[in-house]
């Protein structure tokens, strides 16, 4: 009938389907690893080396970086300001231009992410200040409500982003955070970013402080753990404009192959950079074994098998035009 088919708004579609952006939904773990990745990027950009994450008895989780922040009260045509639009609005982003300052390679490239902890959450506030100026806003259940502006006055704290909100139970079985997931998350994020501190606070307790002070290198200890057989490790960081790679190569007693991938910091389980990758190791070992000699003409190549027994390789590449599965970034 007439009837039939429907349209929905963005924020209808979202709280019906919240899968769809979000992933799983047993806990409202995406909604943090969302903000926390808009921090990343301005870390990445050169704005801020410290992100806090508060997680209150009440389950409010309160995310604050510092950050450029955004333009306070800055009014685009339809009314809205950026900030309300960049939390409000979805496919509203920063992020599409390769020539804008995140330069193409942020984590949060499709305009959603902030969005899904708007219209996932019972209520959600931002506050951004820059420029000696700030604005506060707050939404309800995915709507805007309202809006506050002033001077900004503290010294100490010249300009950031804090955003705070409470999931709601009606989109996922756990409102809370998984801890171990987030724990975990944090570790390996402060391994990609050397010079970035992330204090984590639950419940009132102490705060977790997460840094790296080798970068890459601590993040293949930690996965190695007693069980690496190799003292030098190959390790190469290669630079060409916005594409760089930050990688290692280590041996362990495991029998299989550990690839630990990561692109603009973000974990990825498959794609052409984890098959080239593998390719590639695999021509240059048997290059070098019969440069070597040690395989002659009669003998046959040596397998992927063959080389990646005990193989741990951690890598992060960063790089523009990125294309990903899905919002999850998987």
């Amino acid at each position: 009938t007439e009837d039939s088919i429907q349209s929905l708004t963005p924020l209808e579609f979202t709280r019906l389907r919240p899968g769809v952006y979000c992933g799983s939904t047993e806990y409202s773990t995406q909604l943090l690893i969302e903000i926390v990745s808009n921090a990343i990027d301005e870390f990445k950009a050169g704005h801020g080396d410290t992100i806090k994450v508060n997680i209150t008895k009440d389950n409010v989780i309160i995310v604050e970086d510092n950050g450029q922040g955004f333009i306070p009260n800055a009014m685009r045509e339809d009314g809205k300001t950026i900030l309300e639009a960049s939390f409000g609005v979805l496919n509203t982003s920063g992020k599409y231009d390769d020539d804008g300052v995140y330069e193409g390679t942020a984590l949060g490239l499709n305009g959603i992410g902030s969005k899904l902890a708007t219209y996932l959450s019972h209520w959600l506030e931002v506050i951004t200040h820059r420029g000696g100026k700030y604005e506060h806003i707050w939404f309800k259940e995915g709507e805007f409500v309202k809006r506050e502006c002033g001077d900004w006055n503290n010294k100490d704290n010249p300009s950031g982003t804090l955003v705070q909100w409470q999931p709601s139970e009606e989109f996922f079985t756990h409102t809370e955070v998984n801890l171990n997931t987030i724990k975990q998350l944090f570790k390996v994020l402060v391994c990609l970013c050397p010079g970035l501190t992330i204090n984590l606070s639950h419940n009132g307790k102490d705060v977790i402080s997460f840094v790296s002070k080798d970068g890459l290198n601590d993040l293949v200890t930690d996965i190695a753990k007693d069980n690496e057989i190799l003292s030098n490790r190959l390790k190469i960081q290669y630079e060409q404009g916005r594409n760089k790679l930050d990688f290692i190569l280590t041996y362990t007693d495991k029998y299989a192959l550990n690839m630990v991938s990561y692109v603009n910091t973000g974990e990825t389980d498959s794609g052409p950079h984890i098959t080239q990758i593998k390719t590639l190791i695999t021509r240059e070992f048997n290059k070098f074994f019969r440069d070597k000699k040690w395989l002659k003409e009669k003998d046959e190549n040596l397998s992927g098998d063959d080389i990646q027994e005990g193989m741990l390789i951690v890598f992060n590449i960063t790089a523009p035009n990125i294309s990903y599965d899905a919002q999850t970034k998987s």
